[in-house]
């Protein structure tokens, strides 16, 4: 079952005078994730200062991940947040099956094989 679970790492920097902006849209990404049936986590944590944040996804297998790729919360609120914040890091970890492989390398992410491990 492990082996099967794929995360997503985004890391952003938000645009000067854009946070709120940034939040709303977060917001409705996460309330939109929630509805996903495969959305196993949807977490976002800011720095102390507010200008960076990560946003952790992680879904029970590549489906999952396709179904939040080809779905509202990337189709329609990602472009709405792209415009807010510069993305400095994109990684996924696991297998997230070759449509989401594909969309997620031309948005510049990294991929990571799973190899070993344990969740508890």
């Amino acid at each position: 079952m492990l082996e099967k679970i794929v995360r997503f790492a985004v890391d952003a920097t938000v645009n000067e005078g854009q946070p709120e902006a940034f939040k709303s849209v977060a917001e409705a990404m996460t309330k939109g994730s929630q509805a996903e049936p495969g959305t196993l986590g949807y977490e976002w944590f800011f720095s102390k200062d507010g200008k960076r944040c990560r946003l952790l996804e992680t879904y029970v297998d590549a489906g999952a991940a396709l179904a939040h790729f080809t779905g509202p919360v990337v189709t329609t609120l990602v472009p709405q947040l792209i415009p807010l914040c510069k993305m400095d890091r994109f990684e996924i970890y696991g297998d997230p099956g070759p449509e989401v492989a594909q969309l997620a390398t031309g948005w510049g992410a990294v991929i990571y094989a799973y190899w070993a491990g344990i969740n508890r």
